[in-house]
C-alpha cells in the first residue's frame, strides 16, 4: 500500500488553509491513501482549528514560532513516523494549485525520481517584477551548479520526496529548507526532477523575509554553508592558491630588485607577498582538515539514516501490534483468563 502525506508547515493562516485542503487531490492513480498533515509555528489565530474542520488528519504543533526550516523537518519527521511512502510539502497561502499533487508525485511513482520540485514558471507569472524573475532565474541556476543538478525553481516550496530521499535529509538552516535540501540531494546523488506546476495570487507580503536583499543575504549563506559541508577542500583549497599566487607578485617583485641590486628598499614587499602566501599555506592546509570533518560528517549521516530506518520500523510494528491486539481485547483477555483460573 502506497501512503502519500501532505505536509503543510502554517502560521496564521486560518483565511486560507481550508481553501488550501479543499483542493488537494483526496485520490491519486498509484496512491492508495492520503492524509494531511498540518505543522502549527505558534499561530495566534484558528488556524488549527480551521485545519481540522477542513479535514487535516494531523497536527504537529511547535508551540511557539521556530522558524520555516524547522517546521518543515519537525514534519517530515512526524510524517516517516506516520508511514508515508511519498511526502508532499506544500504552503498554507494556496499559492500552489493542490490538483498538480499529482504531477508532482508522478516521477516518483513511476521510478524516475527521488526529489521533484514544481516549477512555477515565474518568467510567466504576470505579478512577479522583471528583477524577481532575473533573480529567481540566476539563483536556479546558481543552485543547479552547487548541486550538479538541473532544478528550474530552486526556491519553490512545492516539492515532493520519496521515503528514502526524506530519510537522508539534516536541514541545518534556520531560515528556509528550499536551497539546502537540493544542494545536498545533488551532492548525495539523488534523482532530482522538475515539474511545472500552477499558482495561485498571493496578496499578503512573505512572513519568511522582509525584503530581497534580505532574502538574498539568508539564502546565500545558507547556499554556501550547504556547499562548504560537501566541497570544503575546493573552497579553502582554491582560497589558499588564489592567496599563495597574489603573495608570489610582490615576493617576485622583491626579487627582481634584489638581484638587480636595489633590494633595501624592497623589504615590505617581502613582508606583504610573505603574509599572503603563508596565509594561502595555512588555508591549504586548513582545507584537508576540512575535508576529513566533511568525511565524517557523511559517515555520521549514513548512520543516522540507518538509525531512523529502524526506528521508524520498531514504531510500526508497535502501531501494527496495537492494531492487531487492542488494548481493550487485551484486558478482556486477561479478565476471562483470571476468571477461568479463579474458577
Amino acid at each position: 500500500m502506497t501512503r502519500l502525506i501532505i505536509q503543510i508547515p502554517c502560521l496564521n493562516e486560518a483565511e486560507t488553509i481550508a481553501q488550501t485542503i479543499a483542493e488537494l487531490p483526496r485520490a491519486i492513480d498509484g496512491i492508495d491513501q492520503i492524509e494531511i498533515l498540518i505543522i502549527d509555528d505558534g499561530s495566534t489565530d484558528e488556524t488549527v482549528a480551521v485545519a481540522k474542520a477542513a479535514g487535516a488528519h494531523h497536527i504537529v504543533s511547535n508551540g511557539v514560532n521556530r522558524g520555516l526550516a524547522q517546521s518543515f523537518t519537525r514534519g517530515i519527521d512526524a510524517a516517516l513516523r506516520l508511514g508515508a511512502d511519498i511526502i508532499v510539502n506544500t504552503d498554507g497561502d494556496n499559492q500552489y494549485k493542490g490538483e498538480d499533487v499529482a504531477a508532482l508525485v508522478r516521477p516518483i511513482l513511476d521510478n524516475r525520481a527521488d526529489i521533484v520540485v514544481g516549477d512555477r514558471q515565474t518568467a510567466t507569472i504576470d505579478h512577479f517584477s522583471p528583477t524577481k524573475k532575473a533573480l529567481q532565474k540566476l539563483g536556479s541556476q546558481f543552485v543547479s551548479n552547487l548541486a550538479n543538478a538541473e532544478v528550474a525553481d530552486a526556491v519553490s516550496g512545492f516539492r515532493a520526496f520519496s521515503r528514502d530521499a526524506a530519510l537522508g535529509l539534516t536541514v541545518r538552516s534556520s531560515f528556509s529548507y528550499t536551497t539546502e535540501t537540493i544542494i545536498q540531494a545533488g551532492r548525495r546523488r539523488l534523482r532530482i526532477s522538475s515539474v511545472p506546476i500552477r499558482t495561485n495570487k498571493v496578496d499578503r507580503p512573505s512572513r519568511l523575509f522582509r525584503s530581497i536583499p534580505h532574502f538574498l543575504v539568508r539564502t546565500g549563506r545558507t547556499m554556501l554553508r550547504a556547499y562548504a559541508m560537501f566541497e570544503p577542500l575546493r573552497i579553502f583549497a582554491g582560497l589558499g592558491i588564489l592567496l599563495m599566487l597574489a603573495g608570489s607578485v610582490p615576493v617576485l617583485r622583491f626579487l627582481i630588485h634584489f638581484f638587480a641590486g636595489d633590494g633595501s628598499g624592497m623589504i615590505q614587499s617581502l613582508i606583504i607577498g610573505g603574509v599572503l602566501m603563508l596565509m594561502g599555506a595555512i588555508s591549504a592546509m586548513f582545507a584537508l582538515i576540512a575535508d576529513l570533518v566533511a568525511y565524517n560528517r557523511q559517515l555520521l549521516e549514513l548512520t543516522l539514516e540507518r538509525v531512523r530506518k529502524i526506528e521508524y520500523a520498531m514504531e510500526a510494528d508497535k502501531t501494527a501490534a496495537r492494531k492487531r491486539f487492542p488494548a481493550q481485547k487485551i484486558r478482556d483477555e486477561l479478565s476471562a483468563l483470571k476468571s477461568r483460573v479463579g474458577g
